[in-house]
């Protein structure tokens, strides 16, 4: 007789670390009335043969908080479900081999530490008072993390089973799921032992999670790599120093070289991140199978020798061992290496909690995350850097195996700013690529689509080497000087592809958009900036409305964000309204026209209006084909987004480009737009813009009409306005050294953190290097002096008053 429930409120696919933590935090969030679905044992998949690791560093703000929460749930767990664990916290040495390598770690103490972690920076003389078989050679310095260490994968997943199943939650074991539907706002799951309906599903099938993905019609952007870790025999020397120690030792990461070398028992084990990699169930003749269970791929050393060489020069005692085993087993890659955490695209009452890299260490926090998101609809942190909906349409399988291959291969990168990477390149090009690759344009990817960057000379140095920085100055920087004093001086024109853009249209659709913003939407003929918040008024995104009709409208938002803005309107959106909304991206393009002279420039090739006022849009004509100009600039000049329908593009840029010569137009890239926009104090999405902050805190109060009967959030912002915000947006000048201000630099006041950085660049028009960044609310005054951390040091700033510090008075765009 099957034990399979009729009905459950959340069901989750897949019994690996992360589907048990999901199952154990949604118990203990009171949502007890959960299944977990398994279709062999516990632990079948990736958790089985994972190495264990369990590491807090990262360069990504929200996954360090994901990895330290993980960290810090384990060292409590095995008492807390009563339930045996082997959690080693040894700590770690991660080494350093340049000096922008330190700048990295240094960065990441400055996080820790903000986040209650005491991470430090070693020498080499310390690594070897830690590590005493260490040998030094060409070594600039360590991160030591006291928090790293090692846990028994089985174990961890058993104890938050037991933890769920004690809360009252289900695990059915042996059930693979075999179908899915939608019937009567529910979810229907088939597996061998019956149906089970429930609210939610949850895709947690580790590398198996494309093939379940299918079942609701997503196709995962994901791959699968071959991953492979060697054990080797005690070592006698290891032995004696251990004993008398009466410890292990730290794990070490040759995060240069690319291995980590970590104590097991009295021997060790060795995992590389090889660049001869291998992807597996990529092709026709290697299909994925229908079970993997428990399995490994055949032993590929081959591929390792370099490592092992490497290993052994830098451990010399790992020479004397012998091998004693090789585990070569699946591993799941997203193309940027972060997990699938939150809902899943397109699909109703469906999330994903899945291809994690590293699902050891992530699964605790995984599980918090997840629980999150279906319990209440929104997280503690801000997890874009782990949402689904951060990739689109163009991740499909040759795309996601050749980044797959690319991330794997530069596991332990830096990810320097001005460095793109290079494969999956060119899936969207805007229809006039070729004209600005022709003008030297530097290409990087938003949401697929190819933007300039900035544009290098004939003897301008481009290659890889020359980006390997994360210092302002380089081939790139009086390129852009140039193109931003164009743009004050003259005119400059920007490509800008893959705007997303929604068609809002219908009866009701005003006051549906009018209850979603916080403030109020626009007239006929007037375009406007809105901010959407969340139930506790936190900031979920911003987009432009441009008001056609008193009903039919634009939405305008960021490239990256068209899967995370399109379903949060969607999700908002009643069955019952008579309006349409629908996403129209691809039928678009767009340019910026601005600076001084833009005006002239328009004047020459169109008959618009050009004596419209600021926040005004039209339809114009250009070369004989028709577009609509709007009267705004994100680079604090005069100027005018021209957004053409894509086959009248090349046409339209064509007569600007020919027209504009004469008034000194030149081309500027996205670069040069981030240094404008600073100035301007305008803010980025998921930098300055994000979930992090409430509207009020993020400066955004004259974007809110109170007088509104309702809106979404409303209620939480009254709350806080009258209790007092606690910390504020603000906008700050640095006496920076060779570097701006990165996001999430810690700022400093008497030797107290009172905040943080949420964009910095150099503003060539002022001259300064600019910090846009969350301050303690009483600090938040005008000429107060703090400090920014920038890369381990700390740096004077100083308030600036809350207006721009290129033209305060805006009247330049208003010209």
């Amino acid at each position: 007789m099957s034990n399979l429930p009729s009905h459950a409120r959340v069901v989750i696919i897949g019994g690996g670390a992360v589907g048990a933590s999901s199952l154990y935090h949604l118990a203990k969030a009171g949502w007890t009335d959960c299944v977990l679905l398994e279709k062999n044992e516990l632990t079948a998949g990736s958790t089985w043969h994972a190495a264990g690791n369990v590491p807090t560093f990262s360069s990504s703000w929200s996954i360090m908080n994901m990895q330290r929460y993980s960290a810090s749930l384990y060292r409590e767990l095995g008492p807390l479900v009563d339930y045996p664990m082997n959690y080693h916290v040894t700590g770690s040495i991660r080494l350093g081999h340049s000096r922008e390598r330190l700048q990295e770690f240094k960065r990441v103490v400055g996080m820790g530490r903000y986040q209650g972690m005491d991470l430090d920076i070693l020498t080499p003389e310390e690594m070897r008072s830690r590590y005493p078989f260490l040998e030094t050679h060409e070594l600039t310095g360590a991160l030591y993390d006291p928090y790293d260490g090692d846990i028994d994968p089985a174990q961890l997943t058993q104890a938050l089973a037991k933890g769920a199943r004690d809360m009252g939650a289900k695990i059915i074991r042996f059930c693979p799921v075999t179908a899915a539907r939608r019937e009567n706002d529910e979810w229907v799951i088939t597996t061998p032992q019956g149906e089970i309906r429930c609210e939610y599903v949850v895709n947690a099938a580790g590398y198996y999670a494309r093939e379940v993905g299918k079942m609701f019609g997503r196709d995962v952007p994901m791959m699968v790599m071959s991953h492979q870790y060697i054990l080797f025999d005690e070592i006698p020397e290891l032995a004696a120093w251990s004993k008398e120690a009466g410890r292990k030792l730290p794990l070490l990461r040759d995060v240069d070289s690319s291995y980590y070398l970590r104590q097991e028992k009295y021997g060790m084990n060795l995992g590389p991140y090889e660049r001869n990699c291998r992807a597996h169930w990529t092709t026709p003749d290697d299909p994925m199978p229908e079970d993997f269970s428990f399995q490994l791929f055949p032993d590929d050393l081959e591929r390792l020798e370099w490592y092992l060489n490497d290993a052994v020069e830098r451990v010399p005692i790992l020479g004397t061992a012998g091998l004693s085993r090789v585990i070569n087993g699946p591993i799941p890659y997203a193309p940027d290496g972060n997990p699938l955490i939150g809902p899943m695209p397109g699909v109703p009452n469906a999330f994903e909690a899945c291809v994690f890299t590293f699902g050891i260490c992530q699964a605790g926090g995984a599980g918090k995350v997840l629980a999150e998101w279906v319990t209440e609809g929104q997280t503690e942190w801000d997890m874009w850097s782990c949402d689904p909906r951060r990739y689109t349409d163009y991740t499909d399988q040759d795309y996601c195996i050749a980044k797959g291959k690319e991330i794997y291969g530069h596991e332990y990168a830096m990810h320097f700013p001005k460095h793109y990477w290079p494969a999956g390149r060119n899936r969207k090009l805007s229809p006039i690529h070729d004209r600005i690759a022709a003008l030297g344009a530097q290409f990087k990817p938003y949401n697929g689509w190819e933007r300039a960057m900035w544009y290098a000379k004939p003897d301008d140095d481009i290659s890889d080497t020359a980006t390997q920085t994360w210092g302002r100055e380089g081939p790139w920087a009086k390129r852009i000087e140039e193109e931003c004093l164009a743009v004050r001086d003259a005119a400059g024109i920007l490509d800008l592809p893959g705007f997303s853009r929604f068609r809002l249209k219908g009866e009701g659709a005003r006051e549906w958009l009018s209850g979603l913003i916080t403030g109020r939407v626009p007239k006929p003929g007037r375009i406007g900036l809105a901010y959407f918040a969340d139930d506790k008024g936190r900031i979920v995104t911003e987009m432009s409305v441009m008001a056609i009709e008193e009903d039919f409208f634009f939405l305008i938002t960021a490239a990256t964000a068209q899967w995370h803005d399109f379903g949060w309107l969607q999700k908002h959106r009643s069955a019952d309204v008579a309006f349409t909304l629908d996403d129209v991206t691809v039928n678009f393009a767009c340019q910026i026209l601005t600076g001084p002279k833009s005006r002239a420039i328009l004047a020459e090739v169109s008959d618009a209006d050009l004596s419209m006022g600021w926040l005004t849009h039209q339809t114009a004509e250009i070369a004989g084909r028709y577009c609509q100009i709007i009267r705004v600039s994100f680079a604090g000049e005069l100027g005018w987004e021209i957004h053409t329908k894509v086959e009248d593009t090349a046409a339209i840029f064509d007569a600007v480009w020919e027209a504009g010569q004469k008034h000194g137009l030149k081309p500027f890239g996205m670069e040069a737009l981030d240094s404008l926009r600073i100035e301007k104090g305008y803010r980025a999405w998921k930098g300055d813009l994000s979930t992090d902050y409430t509207v009020l805190q993020g400066g955004l109060e004259r974007f809110v009409d109170w007088s509104k009967p309702s809106f979404k959030g409303k209620a939480a912002l009254e709350r806080e306005k009258q209790q007092g915000v606690t910390k504020r947006f603000v906008t700050l000048t640095v006496d920076a050294g060779e570097c701006d201000a990165p996001y999430m630099s810690t700022l400093w006041s008497d030797g107290q953190v009172v905040g943080e950085t949420t964009s910095g660049n150099w503003g060539y028009r002022v001259g300064k290097s600019i910090a846009l960044g969350m301050l303690r609310a009483d600090l938040a005054v005008p000429g107060q002096e703090i400090e920014v951390e920038i890369f381990g040091d700390r740096f004077k700033a100083r308030v600036e008053p809350d207006q721009p510090l290129w033209d305060p008075s805006n009247e330049r765009p208003k010209a």
